[in-house]
């Protein structure tokens, strides 16, 4: 169903809330992968204030849809969405990377509600997330999978090998998702392993690829539809339909000017005069389209 203007302010209002609680995260923590955190911003917004069917009163509702960080290190900006969703209280999160605290860099689905998956060794995330769309198959279940994947860890040799499996047994059940930032913790993607031309190589993998500005929600939105269209009901795949890539260009600290395309924010720490800069940036940044 096409995105509403109304459902785009609401949605870049969640946004900069969301980013306004990455950077206390920063202060609490000590330091957190900001970075790519803010470049799925956007991503994590629309998906779970509009795609996703889940219910945060009950976590392991056995027809929700799930959800997999592949890139786990994101985990700064993936907490707060679930805590704004409503899966725990706002006051936990001022715990995160402590001793004792269910929140680390990376996710632990038993101790975070609302987590499906565990995250952390990056390059895993599409080929659990094909395990989930063939067992909703064999389940005849209508729930979808979706999996967001950094594009540093596509250099790695399991994520093409999860590809194959998705394409070949056509499990389009699972929505695929690249954040396509162009850095890792080691600098430009193309300059560490070069991963162009990205888009083709997924094409000749079997997808159906979506090249989209992953911070605008139409575009986001439109991409989304055909992912799920594609998903057909019951995990069967709708005739004819390739699994769905969304190949979502986006920036590297996107929203605070001072960290966009800087790879030194892939991970970084901030004392309160940083993190009152960085919130003054995000209230006057307008991100996500119209």
């Amino acid at each position: 169903m096409p995105i509403t203007s109304e459902e785009i302010t609401s949605l870049k209002k969640t946004a900069k809330e969301l980013r306004t609680t990455m950077m206390d995260i920063v202060l609490w923590s000590g330091g957190a992968h900001i970075g790519g955190s803010f470049s799925c911003t956007e991503i994590l917004t629309i998906l779970y204030f509009k795609y996703l069917n889940i219910n945060p009163k009950e976590p392991q509702w056995a027809d929700r849809d799930r959800f997999v960080l592949s890139k786990g290190h994101a985990a700064t900006g993936y907490i707060p969405t679930l805590q704004k969703k409503g899966f725990f209280p706002y006051d936990e999160l001022k715990s995160f990377n402590h001793f004792g605290s269910p929140f680390a860099m990376h996710p632990d689905s038993n101790k975070v509600v609302g987590c499906d998956v565990s995250a952390g060794s990056l390059g895993h995330g599409l080929a659990m997330s094909a395990g989930l769309g063939i067992g909703a198959r064999y389940q005849k279940k209508g729930w979808k999978t979706v999996c967001l994947m950094g594009d540093g860890e596509c250099s790695e040799g399991s994520v093409w090998e999860a590809a194959m499996t998705v394409a070949h047994k056509k499990v389009n059940n699972v929505i695929s998702i690249v954040d396509r930032n162009k850095l890792m913790i080691d600098g430009n993607t193309e300059d560490i392993v070069g991963l162009e031309p990205f888009a083709d190589k997924w094409r000749a993998f079997g997808f159906d690829v979506h090249e989209v500005d992953g911070h605008n929600y139409r575009q986001l939105s439109e991409a989304l539809d055909a992912g799920w269209a594609a998903a057909g009901s019951d995990g069967q795949p709708k005739e004819g339909a390739k699994p769905v890539l969304i190949l979502a260009n986006t920036v590297k600290g996107k929203g605070v000017d001072f960290m966009e395309g800087n790879v030194k924010w892939h991970y970084g720490s901030a004392d309160s005069t940083t993190v009152a800069q960085a919130k003054e940036s995000i209230e006057k940044s307008d991100i996500g389209g119209n």
